[in-house]
């Protein structure tokens, strides 16, 4: 692996532990200064992912400007139509392993999307950590980066699987370890299909957007629905 892949890593790894004394800080100079509390997420957020992903692409910039002829991606419109696609085949797979997971049992809904929703509403700038420059810093990392090394060494599949059970526990969400790699597995697929990064950021931001707008602006009937559902869930379960 590149030596500018391995920093990518580790900026990406520090960013995440950053908050452990970040936080605690932005905490203490509002409560000094007298400003709200609850400002200090949304904003730490915003700022600590903008800084991250400048300097990943900072780090990456020769890369970006200088890309061999070996790797040079599919034509524009092929890469385009797939980039479109790749949002329907993304929420398909999210809808798949969400149905495949509520029959095993697991409780519907995500703790980590609920979190999101909150901040969201405290500060609704917010949007742009959750809907860009946290899709854009996981492709670079998982998909460009962790997914990369590994398919230059096996075949897609176990590439695809390792990268995206990686993917699914770095969300700190181990219940629902299916629906996100099953959104790991589609982003690879065109990463693969296409060879341009750009392809599965696009369709991971569109994502991302589509889920949190949908689930801001129709909470309350989504929470309404999946109340029913998990009726209907424990309903049937108790026959099983």
């Amino acid at each position: 692996m590149k030596k500018e892949y391995w920093w990518v890593i580790i900026i990406y790894i520090a960013m995440q532990l950053s908050s452990l004394v970040g936080l605690p800080i932005l905490h203490y100079g509002f409560k000094h200064f007298d400003i709200s509390q609850k400002l200090a997420v949304p904003i730490y957020l915003i700022g600590s992912f903008s800084i991250a992903l400048i300097i990943i692409l900072i780090i990456l910039r020769k890369e970006m400007n200088t890309r061999r002829l070996d790797e040079r991606g599919s034509p524009f419109g092929y890469s385009a139509i797939w980039a479109v696609l790749g949002v329907f085949l993304a929420l398909f797979a999210q809808y798949v392993a969400a149905m495949i997971e509520s029959l095993l049992g697991v409780k519907m809904g995500s703790e980590n999307t609920q979190d999101i929703l909150k901040i969201i509403d405290i500060m609704p700038l917010a949007i742009i950590v959750t809907s860009i420059i946290g899709p854009i810093l996981e492709e670079i990392v998982f998909r460009k980066i962790i997914f990369g090394a590994l398919y230059k060494r096996f075949n897609f599949f176990i590439s695809a699987l390792i990268s995206s059970v990686v993917f699914a526990l770095a969300h700190m969400e181990p219940v629902h370890i299916l629906l996100y790699s099953a959104m790991g597995f589609t982003f690879a697929f065109l990463y693969v299909k296409t060879n341009r990064i750009i392809v599965p950021i696009f369709a991971h931001v569109s994502m991302n957007t589509m889920v949190v707008l949908v689930q801001y602006v129709y909470k309350d009937d989504i929470d309404r629905l999946r109340r029913e559902a998990e009726a209907v869930q424990n309903f049937i379960g108790g026959f099983l």
